[in-house]
Protein backbone atom coordinates (compact mmCIF):
# COMPACT_ATOMS: atom_id res chain seq x y z
CA UNK A 1 0.00 0.00 0.00
CA UNK A 2 1.07 3.57 -0.66
CA UNK A 3 0.70 6.00 2.25
CA UNK A 4 1.08 9.75 2.00
CA UNK A 5 1.61 11.97 5.02
CA UNK A 6 0.80 15.68 5.22
CA UNK A 7 1.68 17.12 8.63
CA UNK A 8 -0.07 20.46 8.08
CA UNK A 9 -2.78 20.11 5.43
CA UNK A 10 -5.01 23.04 4.56
CA UNK A 11 -8.29 24.02 3.04
CA UNK A 12 -7.33 26.27 0.15
CA UNK A 13 -9.82 29.03 -0.61
CA UNK A 14 -8.90 30.16 -4.12
CA UNK A 15 -10.60 33.12 -5.71
CA UNK A 16 -10.22 34.73 -9.12
CA UNK A 17 -10.89 38.41 -9.81
CA UNK A 18 -9.74 40.81 -12.53
CA UNK A 19 -8.16 43.28 -10.12
CA UNK A 20 -7.29 43.23 -6.43
CA UNK A 21 -6.74 46.40 -4.38
CA UNK A 22 -5.50 46.17 -0.79
CA UNK A 23 -7.47 48.19 1.75
CA UNK A 24 -10.68 48.21 -0.29
CA UNK A 25 -13.71 45.98 -0.82
CA UNK A 26 -12.98 43.50 -3.60
CA UNK A 27 -15.74 41.41 -5.12
CA UNK A 28 -14.65 38.02 -6.34
CA UNK A 29 -15.68 36.09 -9.40
CA UNK A 30 -14.85 32.40 -9.39
CA UNK A 31 -14.27 30.73 -6.03
CA UNK A 32 -12.96 27.22 -5.37
CA UNK A 33 -12.33 25.17 -2.24
CA UNK A 34 -9.63 22.49 -2.48
CA UNK A 35 -7.79 20.37 0.06
CA UNK A 36 -4.20 21.59 0.14
CA UNK A 37 -0.86 20.15 1.13
CA UNK A 38 1.81 18.36 -0.88
CA UNK A 39 1.02 14.91 0.48
CA UNK A 40 -2.68 15.37 -0.23
CA UNK A 41 -1.86 16.46 -3.79
CA UNK A 42 0.21 13.29 -4.19
CA UNK A 43 -2.71 11.19 -2.95
CA UNK A 44 -5.18 12.83 -5.32
CA UNK A 45 -2.94 12.38 -8.36
CA UNK A 46 -2.03 8.81 -7.43
CA UNK A 47 -5.72 7.93 -7.36
CA UNK A 48 -6.31 9.62 -10.72
CA UNK A 49 -3.47 7.52 -12.13
CA UNK A 50 -5.06 4.34 -10.83
CA UNK A 51 -2.90 3.84 -7.73
CA UNK A 52 -4.83 3.21 -4.52
CA UNK A 53 -3.38 4.93 -1.48
CA UNK A 54 -4.17 6.11 2.04
CA UNK A 55 -3.71 9.73 3.10
CA UNK A 56 -2.30 10.23 6.59
CA UNK A 57 -1.78 13.43 8.55
CA UNK A 58 -3.51 15.65 11.05
CA UNK A 59 -6.91 17.32 10.56
CA UNK A 60 -9.49 18.95 12.78
CA UNK A 61 -12.73 20.88 12.88
CA UNK A 62 -15.10 21.68 10.03
CA UNK A 63 -12.24 22.29 7.59
CA UNK A 64 -10.73 18.92 8.42
CA UNK A 65 -14.07 17.21 7.83
CA UNK A 66 -14.40 19.00 4.50
CA UNK A 67 -11.00 17.69 3.40
CA UNK A 68 -11.91 14.13 4.38
CA UNK A 69 -15.24 14.29 2.52
CA UNK A 70 -13.59 15.83 -0.54
CA UNK A 71 -11.00 13.06 -0.70
CA UNK A 72 -13.65 10.42 -0.09
CA UNK A 73 -15.60 11.67 -3.12
CA UNK A 74 -12.44 11.30 -5.21
CA UNK A 75 -11.94 7.76 -3.97
CA UNK A 76 -8.92 8.52 -1.77
CA UNK A 77 -8.91 6.59 1.51
CA UNK A 78 -7.93 8.57 4.61
CA UNK A 79 -6.66 7.72 8.08
CA UNK A 80 -6.14 11.17 9.56
CA UNK A 81 -5.37 11.84 13.20
CA UNK A 82 -7.80 14.33 14.73
CA UNK A 83 -6.61 17.54 16.36
CA UNK A 84 -8.45 19.95 18.66
CA UNK A 85 -7.67 22.86 16.34
CA UNK A 86 -9.37 23.36 13.01
CA UNK A 87 -7.30 22.62 9.94
CA UNK A 88 -5.81 25.86 8.64
CA UNK A 89 -7.32 27.86 5.80
CA UNK A 90 -5.07 29.28 3.09
CA UNK A 91 -6.42 32.14 1.01
CA UNK A 92 -5.11 32.40 -2.55
CA UNK A 93 -6.07 35.50 -4.53
CA UNK A 94 -5.56 35.08 -8.26
CA UNK A 95 -5.48 38.46 -9.98
CA UNK A 96 -2.98 40.47 -12.00
CA UNK A 97 -0.61 39.53 -9.21
CA UNK A 98 -1.06 36.52 -6.97
CA UNK A 99 -1.48 37.07 -3.23
CA UNK A 100 -1.49 34.32 -0.61
CA UNK A 101 -2.45 34.27 3.05
CA UNK A 102 -1.44 30.99 4.70
CA UNK A 103 -2.83 30.09 8.10
CA UNK A 104 -0.78 28.52 10.92
CA UNK A 105 -0.65 24.77 11.37
CA UNK A 106 -1.85 23.04 14.56
CA UNK A 107 0.23 22.49 17.68
CA UNK A 108 0.70 18.73 17.89
CA UNK A 109 1.35 16.95 21.17
CA UNK A 110 3.31 13.80 21.94
CA UNK A 111 0.19 11.62 21.94
CA UNK A 112 -0.77 12.66 18.42
CA UNK A 113 2.77 12.22 17.12
CA UNK A 114 3.02 8.78 18.72
CA UNK A 115 -0.20 7.81 16.96
CA UNK A 116 1.40 8.62 13.61
CA UNK A 117 4.53 6.69 14.60
CA UNK A 118 2.35 3.70 15.51
CA UNK A 119 0.71 3.77 12.07
CA UNK A 120 4.14 3.76 10.42
CA UNK A 121 5.22 0.89 12.65
CA UNK A 122 2.39 -1.27 11.29
CA UNK A 123 3.38 -0.83 7.66
CA UNK A 124 4.73 -3.83 5.79
CA UNK A 125 7.73 -4.53 3.61
CA UNK A 126 7.12 -3.15 0.11
CA UNK A 127 4.74 -0.40 1.30
CA UNK A 128 5.48 3.25 0.53
CA UNK A 129 5.45 6.25 2.86
CA UNK A 130 5.52 9.66 1.17
CA UNK A 131 6.38 12.46 3.60
CA UNK A 132 5.67 15.66 1.71
CA UNK A 133 5.41 19.32 2.55
CA UNK A 134 6.84 21.56 5.25
CA UNK A 135 7.83 19.94 8.54
CA UNK A 136 7.07 22.32 11.44
CA UNK A 137 9.93 23.42 13.68
CA UNK A 138 7.67 22.73 16.67
CA UNK A 139 8.04 18.98 16.06
CA UNK A 140 11.38 17.54 17.25
CA UNK A 141 13.67 16.61 14.40
CA UNK A 142 14.22 13.28 16.11
CA UNK A 143 10.59 12.35 15.41
CA UNK A 144 11.10 12.47 11.66
CA UNK A 145 14.46 10.71 11.96
CA UNK A 146 12.75 7.91 13.87
CA UNK A 147 10.02 7.76 11.22
CA UNK A 148 12.63 7.37 8.48
CA UNK A 149 14.46 4.73 10.50
CA UNK A 150 11.21 2.79 10.99
CA UNK A 151 10.74 2.71 7.22
CA UNK A 152 14.31 1.53 6.67
CA UNK A 153 13.93 -1.23 9.27
CA UNK A 154 10.60 -2.47 7.89
CA UNK A 155 11.57 -2.30 4.22
CA UNK A 156 9.10 0.51 3.50
CA UNK A 157 10.03 2.76 0.56
CA UNK A 158 10.47 6.19 2.14
CA UNK A 159 9.81 9.11 -0.23
CA UNK A 160 10.80 12.56 0.95
CA UNK A 161 9.60 15.79 -0.65
CA UNK A 162 10.45 18.64 1.68
CA UNK A 163 13.17 21.27 1.94
CA UNK A 164 15.49 23.04 4.34
CA UNK A 165 17.29 21.49 7.32
CA UNK A 166 14.77 18.65 7.51
CA UNK A 167 15.71 17.46 4.02
CA UNK A 168 19.44 17.75 4.76
CA UNK A 169 19.12 15.65 7.90
CA UNK A 170 16.65 13.04 6.68
CA UNK A 171 18.66 12.07 3.61
CA UNK A 172 21.11 10.47 6.02
CA UNK A 173 18.60 7.62 6.35
CA UNK A 174 18.89 6.70 2.67
CA UNK A 175 15.36 7.43 1.42
CA UNK A 176 14.08 5.63 -1.66
CA UNK A 177 13.29 8.87 -3.48
CA UNK A 178 13.76 12.60 -2.96
CA UNK A 179 12.62 15.34 -5.34
CA UNK A 180 14.35 18.65 -4.71
CA UNK A 181 14.03 21.43 -7.21
CA UNK A 182 17.10 23.18 -8.57
CA UNK A 183 17.21 25.74 -5.75
CA UNK A 184 16.63 23.17 -2.99
CA UNK A 185 19.41 20.96 -4.37
CA UNK A 186 21.76 23.92 -4.24
CA UNK A 187 20.78 24.67 -0.64
CA UNK A 188 21.84 21.17 0.39
CA UNK A 189 25.39 21.92 -0.72
CA UNK A 190 25.55 25.67 -0.13
CA UNK A 191 25.83 26.30 -3.85
CA UNK A 192 23.94 28.23 -6.50
CA UNK A 193 23.21 25.65 -9.21
CA UNK A 194 22.87 27.23 -12.63
CA UNK A 195 22.58 24.39 -15.13
CA UNK A 196 21.87 20.72 -15.74
CA UNK A 197 25.54 19.71 -15.53
CA UNK A 198 25.91 21.11 -12.02
CA UNK A 199 22.60 19.61 -10.95
CA UNK A 200 23.68 16.20 -12.23
CA UNK A 201 26.97 16.39 -10.31
CA UNK A 202 25.28 17.15 -6.99
CA UNK A 203 22.43 14.72 -7.57
CA UNK A 204 25.06 11.99 -8.01
CA UNK A 205 26.68 13.05 -4.74
CA UNK A 206 23.34 12.42 -3.01
CA UNK A 207 23.19 8.96 -4.57
CA UNK A 208 26.70 8.23 -3.31
CA UNK A 209 25.53 9.28 0.17
CA UNK A 210 22.79 6.64 0.14
CA UNK A 211 19.71 8.13 -1.54
CA UNK A 212 18.41 5.55 -4.02
CA UNK A 213 16.63 7.84 -6.51
CA UNK A 214 17.13 11.59 -6.88
CA UNK A 215 14.79 13.48 -9.19
CA UNK A 216 15.60 17.17 -9.63
CA UNK A 217 12.95 19.39 -11.21
CA UNK A 218 14.54 22.13 -13.33
CA UNK A 219 11.51 24.18 -14.40
CA UNK A 220 11.46 24.86 -18.12
CA UNK A 221 14.70 22.89 -18.55
CA UNK A 222 12.91 19.68 -17.57
CA UNK A 223 14.22 17.31 -14.92
CA UNK A 224 16.96 14.82 -14.20
CA UNK A 225 17.14 11.41 -12.54
CA UNK A 226 20.18 10.06 -10.73
CA UNK A 227 20.53 6.53 -9.35
CA UNK A 228 23.51 4.25 -8.81
CA UNK A 229 23.09 3.03 -12.40
CA UNK A 230 21.36 5.88 -14.23
CA UNK A 231 21.89 9.54 -14.98
CA UNK A 232 19.09 10.80 -17.20
CA UNK A 233 17.70 14.09 -18.41
CA UNK A 234 14.12 14.70 -19.50
CA UNK A 235 13.15 17.59 -21.71
CA UNK A 236 9.97 19.32 -20.66
CA UNK A 237 7.32 18.85 -23.36
CA UNK A 238 6.05 22.02 -24.99
CA UNK A 239 2.72 23.43 -23.91
CA UNK A 240 1.03 26.46 -22.39
CA UNK A 241 1.76 26.62 -18.67
CA UNK A 242 -1.49 27.39 -16.86
CA UNK A 243 -0.82 26.17 -13.34
CA UNK A 244 2.43 25.35 -11.55
CA UNK A 245 0.77 24.49 -8.21
CA UNK A 246 1.02 20.76 -7.67
CA UNK A 247 3.25 20.10 -10.67
CA UNK A 248 6.10 18.83 -8.51
CA UNK A 249 3.69 16.72 -6.45
CA UNK A 250 2.33 15.28 -9.67
CA UNK A 251 5.84 14.35 -10.77
CA UNK A 252 6.30 12.41 -7.52
CA UNK A 253 2.91 10.73 -7.99
CA UNK A 254 3.65 9.70 -11.55
CA UNK A 255 7.02 8.24 -10.57
CA UNK A 256 5.52 6.22 -7.72
CA UNK A 257 2.48 5.03 -9.69
CA UNK A 258 4.72 3.74 -12.47
CA UNK A 259 7.47 2.28 -10.28
CA UNK A 260 4.97 0.50 -8.05
CA UNK A 261 3.73 -1.32 -11.14
CA UNK A 262 6.93 -2.02 -13.09
CA UNK A 263 9.94 -1.31 -10.81
CA UNK A 264 11.56 0.43 -13.79
CA UNK A 265 13.23 3.71 -12.74
CA UNK A 266 13.66 5.11 -16.24
CA UNK A 267 10.05 4.39 -17.16
CA UNK A 268 8.88 5.85 -13.84
CA UNK A 269 10.94 8.99 -14.43
CA UNK A 270 9.39 9.52 -17.84
CA UNK A 271 5.89 9.00 -16.49
CA UNK A 272 6.60 11.35 -13.59
CA UNK A 273 7.73 14.13 -15.92
CA UNK A 274 4.61 13.59 -18.03
CA UNK A 275 2.44 13.85 -14.91
CA UNK A 276 4.10 17.06 -13.73
CA UNK A 277 3.80 18.57 -17.21
CA UNK A 278 0.14 17.56 -17.53
CA UNK A 279 -0.63 19.40 -14.29
CA UNK A 280 1.28 22.47 -15.47
CA UNK A 281 -0.84 22.47 -18.64
CA UNK A 282 -4.13 22.10 -16.68
CA UNK A 283 -6.14 24.41 -14.41
CA UNK A 284 -6.17 21.68 -11.74
CA UNK A 285 -4.18 18.56 -10.97
CA UNK A 286 -3.59 16.24 -13.91
CA UNK A 287 -5.83 13.38 -14.98
CA UNK A 288 -4.65 10.07 -16.45
CA UNK A 289 -5.86 10.85 -19.95
CA UNK A 290 -3.92 14.13 -19.99
CA UNK A 291 -0.80 12.38 -18.68
CA UNK A 292 -1.07 9.73 -21.38
CA UNK A 293 -1.49 12.44 -24.02
CA UNK A 294 1.70 14.21 -22.88
CA UNK A 295 3.75 11.05 -22.31
CA UNK A 296 4.72 10.50 -25.94
CA UNK A 297 6.29 13.97 -26.09
CA UNK A 298 8.59 13.46 -23.08
CA UNK A 299 12.14 12.94 -24.33
CA UNK A 300 14.52 11.11 -21.99
CA UNK A 301 18.17 10.59 -22.76
CA UNK A 302 21.42 9.86 -20.85
CA UNK A 303 23.62 12.60 -19.46
CA UNK A 304 27.18 11.83 -20.51
CA UNK A 305 29.82 11.69 -17.79
CA UNK A 306 31.94 14.26 -19.65
CA UNK A 307 29.00 16.69 -19.55
CA UNK A 308 28.72 16.53 -15.76
CA UNK A 309 30.27 19.52 -13.99
CA UNK A 310 33.20 18.57 -11.77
Amino acid sequence: MIYTCTITPSLDYTTYLPDFTAGKLNRTGEVYYYPGGKGINVSRVLKRLGADNIALGFTGGFTGHYIEEFLKKEGVATDFIETDEITRINVKIKSAQETELNGPGPELDAVQLNELADKAGKMQKGDWLVLAGSLPDSIPESFFMDLAETCRRLGVKFVLDTSGPALANLIQNGPFLIKPNQEELGELFGRHITDMAEAAFYAKKLVHSGVQHVVVSMGGDGALLATSELLLQAKAPKGKVINTVGAGDSLVSGFIASYAMDADAEKAFRYGVASGSATAFSPDLCTKDKVDAVLEFVEVYPIKEEDVAK
